[in-house]
């Protein structure tokens, strides 16, 4: 099995096994504080995509909207209510909801998708959700540069992906059983994110959703 970099903040000295219930291969890096699982134990595209079919998640499920405005009510309390946005939701999956509660809202909404929704995105936004996203990254630091290079100066960035606080937590977190998740953000990850890509964290709450601001050029050191 080859040793990875860290594919967030491309760290290859500092990093540590994380121990998992799961039948997967887990590291945390020192340096970011991304936890990720080994590139090696990924499943195949095909596979993914298929697990991906199995959500059924839509705007007629009540539960589903109701965990969606754990986002959207502190997003909608940060934009400016009055000013026409256009929005992005990246990965929106095979039932498209967010798009629909933005635009409930007011606000125009494109959706995307590599598996179901591919079509080009049109840039730039002033808003860019990415729910339950994140953690489906196989190369986080190339889809924040793309991100953040698609939003309008001052965009909002909103991410919504569970945390990870501590090795005893990670070794049986329900977060990790699934097979599709292969890389966690930390507490620390925030800090990482905003100076290496220009932007400032601008609400966080306990566990699993963060809203930055583009503020700032790029750090590419």
């Amino acid at each position: 099995m080859t040793s990875p970099a860290c594919p967030l903040c491309q760290e290859t000295a500092k990093l540590t096994d994380l121990n998992s219930a799961m039948p997967r291969r887990y590291l945390s890096c020192g340096h970011c504080h991304l936890a990720f699982m080994h590139p090696d134990d990924y499943l195949s595209a095909e596979d993914e995509k298929a697990y991906y079919a199995t959500h059924k998640n839509s705007i007629e499920d009540e539960g589903y909207v109701g965990f969606l405005n754990i986002l959207l009510e502190p997003l909608l309390n940060i934009i400016e209510p009055k000013k026409a946005l256009n929005a992005l939701d990246y990965g929106c999956g095979p039932g498209p909801t967010l798009s629909v509660l933005l635009e409930q809202k007011g606000i125009q909404c494109d959706n995307y998708d590599p598996f179901f929704f591919p079509e080009q995105a049109t840039p730039p936004y002033d808003v860019i959700t990415a729910t339950e996203c994140f953690e489906h990254f196989h190369q986080p630091e190339k889809e924040l540069e793309k991100l953040v290079s698609w939003l309008t100066p001052n965009g909002v960035l909103a991410l919504m992906t569970s945390r990870w606080s501590s090795t005893e937590k990670f070794m049986h977190w329900h977060y990790n059983r699934d097979p599709t998740h292969v890389i966690f953000m930390h507490e620390e990850t925030i800090h990482f994110i905003e100076e290496k890509f220009g932007l400032t964290c601008v609400y966080r709450d306990e566990k699993r959703v963060v809203i930055f601001q583009k503020t700032n050029l790029i750090n590419k050191n």
